[in-house]
């Protein structure tokens, strides 16, 4: 299709001009530090004359829509007729996205890119400060995270690295049958890193029961002369003797322990095999992007729909990056090293707050964070963990990119995150279990209203920005099931019981607990 139509009549700056002044209202494992969030080197892409035209090239029909909407949204100086004209775009550019989507498992332009990143359809459209600020944003994952861009994510989907978002697996073509075996590459990855993760944790409490062990008998051994008699030794102490009898039970539990990890040995070499099986079918195959139109569509579909929740209903669903809009501060803004950071502040605080229990052993697991680029206040939880994976599989959480607290996307986004895992390991039982059922107990007693999950997510908020610092907020028996169930890093509860008596009662709890067998 000819793009001539970009180049007669287009003048953006001219509009913008126009409009200028117009506002609108515990675990092992740990993230990267992020010293620099802005270091790349500022690129020219936005400098480009033809970044606009490339951006709408080769996309069909929907380009010239996009593109006479946009005109008469900039040029329109009535509030009313703006406003329908800003309805309009929106549905008009989601189409246009979805049709670049369908390029992302190949190497796209960055116009093109820029486009899915960032909703930036038009470098014009920012000022000079702002254009400089994206210009400098980090381009790859360098720092080896689950987080993904937009466009990163699609390609990801599309070329089989990961599963859609869909409860339904789509039917892969022909041609792209490699992506079969990628995603049954990533099963067994899951099953591999479990077995090992158990493998691990079983020979971590052999080598500590070894050292009790080692402990008991040098206690055992050690002998004083009789005062009477100083060439005999006394005879064995009540504590001696009682190490006899512990010594019994850490040697019926060495065993165990031994046998449980020969078989856990034994279904790690197995999924190793397995893994090594998958990557030489792979590579036999040909390793090149392949794209997978229908697992693409129907995940573009989801990502629609993600775009609208971290919106809200009365949330501002305007699709394109203007400065007509964006408000957040550069601290604010969802760039991979900023969503980095917090999730790691937010570890620093919850340090459970990525781990899933698994046969006993604790496994830190970071979800996929997919940063969407709307003007959304809230982030949110859709998959708790792969159903067919639930020891090592990570979650999914979404994250808008700009919104007005990047603490408060996240934070939101992390709560559910909790919520949903804990209601999924609870099961039947999640009115009763764990986190989910004493909250849902408390949520009764108090005979409130409304959504149960909300109520928690703010409840989670506040534990995590107020009652961390110390200032009381939370109900007392509310409190008390958080610090139980969502505890908080024991450097912070160090500081916090010599805060005040209500801190160290919970402080004491603790202790008293790790002295019962119900612990």
């Amino acid at each position: 299709m000819s793009n001539n139509f970009i180049d007669d009549d287009f003048d953006l700056g001219m509009d913008l001009d126009d409009i200028e002044g117009e506002e609108s209202q515990g675990v092992s494992g740990s993230f990267p530090q992020i010293d620099k969030k802005l270091e790349q080197l500022p690129h020219n892409s936005f400098e480009n004359p033809d970044y606009y035209k490339i951006a709408l090239s080769d996309e069909g029909e929907i380009t010239q829509r996009v593109h006479g909407l946009l005109q008469k949204y900039l040029k329109c100086k009535d509030p009313k007729d703006k406003g329908v004209f800003r309805q309009q775009i929106t549905p008009a550019f989601w189409e246009f996205m979805g049709s670049v989507a369908k390029k992302s498992a190949g190497r796209l332009q960055d116009p093109k890119k820029f486009l899915l990143r960032f909703g930036l359809l038009h470098p014009a459209l920012l000022n000079e400060e702002t254009r400089k600020l994206f210009g400098r944003i980090i381009d790859k994952n360098f720092y080896d995270q689950p987080i993904y861009y937009l466009d990163e994510w699609l390609r990801a989907v599309g070329t089989g690295e990961l599963k859609i978002s869909a409860t339904d697996e789509v039917q892969t073509s022909r041609r792209s049958s490699n992506v079969k075996y990628k995603q049954l590459l990533e099963k067994a990855k899951g099953k591999l890193d479990g077995a090992k993760a158990l493998v691990k944790a079983r020979d971590q409490e052999k080598l500590s029961l070894e050292k009790v062990l080692m402990d008991h008998i040098a206690h055992i051994a050690e002998h004083f002369p009789l005062n009477d008699l100083p060439e005999v030794n006394s005879c064995y102490t009540d504590s001696q003797k009682k190490a006899f009898y512990e010594i019994q039970e850490i040697m019926k539990s060495l065993i165990k322990i031994d046998r449980e990890e020969g078989i856990f040995l034994k279904d790690y070499m197995e999924a190793e095999r397995e893994s090594a099986a998958l990557i030489d079918r792979i590579k036999s195959e040909g390793d090149a992007a392949e794209l997978d139109l229908g697992a693409l569509n129907t995940e573009f579909e989801t990502i629609k729909q993600m775009a609208k929740m971290t919106i809200g209903r009365r949330g501002n669903h305007f699709p394109i990056l203007t400065n007509e809009y964006f408000r957040s501060r550069v601290e604010d803004v969802g760039f991979r090293e900023n969503v980095i950071s917090m999730l790691a502040w937010i570890e620093s605080i919850d340090p459970e707050a990525y781990c899933r229990v698994y046969r006993n052993s604790v496994n830190r697991i970071v979800p996929y964070v997919v940063i969407l680029p709307t003007y959304g206040d809230t982030g949110f939880c859709w998959e708790p963990y792969d159903r067919y994976n639930r020891a090592t599989s990570r979650g999914r959480i979404a994250v808008p990119m700009y919104p007005k607290s990047l603490q408060y996307a996240v934070l939101t986004a992390v709560a559910d995150l909790r919520w949903q895992v804990a209601k999924e390991k609870a099961s039947y039982y999640w009115m009763e279990e764990g986190i989910t059922g004493h909250y849902f107990q408390w949520f009764q007693k108090m005979k409130l209203k409304g959504d149960l999950k909300d109520y928690f997510i703010q409840d989670y908020i506040t534990w995590i920005t107020r009652e961390s610092e110390g200032t009381q907020k939370l109900d007392k028996e509310l409190r008390g099931t958080f610090w139980r169930y969502l505890p908080f890093s024991q450097p912070i509860k160090e500081k916090l019981k010599d805060r005040n008596f209500v801190y160290q009662e919970l402080y004491q709890r603790d202790v008293n607990r790790s002295m019962s067998d119900g612990y």
